[in-house]
């Protein structure tokens, strides 16, 4: 015990930490001396991120998001659920083309028995919905869900259209961690890596400032706060690997990427024309 607690003060900087910068760095060294685990130490970092990143970063776009129409029957809505593998999906009113509520997939269960398939009504199972503006910030809406007991929230642009949607699993994500293929960059690398062949990979939730300050450039942090939203916003879409954009002399390539966000992108500075 009192070797834990020397540790301990050591872990505790001379000087107030003045940026995150500084508590990851004691964070650091308290993982290199053994008082930190490593899992540990990604978890805290991820965790300082997320209180910079918006819904927008992580949200599922309309164009991908599996919905269920107002009048469909018990049958279609099986069909739907059994396909995407989904629990939860947003209910749409084709006619006024307005998101009225969220069907949850257990809600059905009792209607399989015969006696009770007569009675189903889908507005009579749709639960109200939750609308979260783009722009709110992820620590804030973990928080809500929490307090709420919400799991799931429709996201609304500027002009208060439905833009996509979000869910508790999104937010976690960013906290617990990506599952890791063979094209991820190793978290001890940080955010970003310099290969062999002289190339670059970035990880889409790197900061916008932390991006201008190792590439000298001047991207604005006004649309998206991480390397990936801005190229989402540029393009309009989240892009499949394979897609390039050009931005201010940059190229960005994707590498890694599902139907909800990017994961892993190739970059190449462009020198000015």
């Amino acid at each position: 015990m009192q070797r834990l607690g020397a540790a301990l003060l050591n872990l505790v900087p001379a000087r107030r930490a003045a940026s995150r910068k500084d508590v990851l760095e004691s964070l650091q060294q308290a993982e290199e001396d053994g008082i930190v685990e490593r899992d540990s130490y990604d978890m805290i970092q991820r965790i300082l991120y997320v209180s910079d990143m918006r819904v927008r970063d992580v949200m599922l776009p309309r164009t991908s998001m599996v919905i269920i129409e107002r009048e469909a029957s018990l049958d279609d809505c099986l069909d739907v659920m059994v396909e995407s593998g989904h629990s939860r999906f947003p209910v749409l009113d084709n006619e006024k083309d307005q998101f009225i509520g969220i069907l949850l997939a257990k809600d059905l269960l009792r209607f399989f028995d015969e006696d009770n398939k007569q009675r189903f009504n889908l507005r009579d199972l749709t639960r109200p919905a939750v609308f979260v503006p783009e722009s709110k910030r992820l620590n804030v809406l973990l928080s809500e869900f929490r307090t709420y007991r919400n799991h799931m929230a429709l996201v609304a642009d500027e002009f208060g259209a439905v833009a996509g949607v979000v869910t508790i699993e999104d937010v976690l994500e960013q906290i617990v961690g990506d599952i890791e293929d063979e094209h991820d960059v190793d978290e001890e690398e940080g955010f970003i890596r310099m290969m062999s062949n002289g190339e670059t990979m970035v990880k889409a939730l790197l900061p916008i400032d932390e991006f201008n300050e190792h590439f000298k450039t001047y991207f604005s942090e006004t649309g998206s706060d991480t390397i990936g939203g801005l190229i989402s916003q540029t393009l309009g879409h989240i892009p499949q690997p394979g897609e390039s954009v050009d931005i201010d002399h940059v190229n960005f390539e994707i590498i890694h990427a599902d139907a909800r966000r990017i994961h892993l992108v190739r970059v190449i500075k462009k020198a000015p024309n």
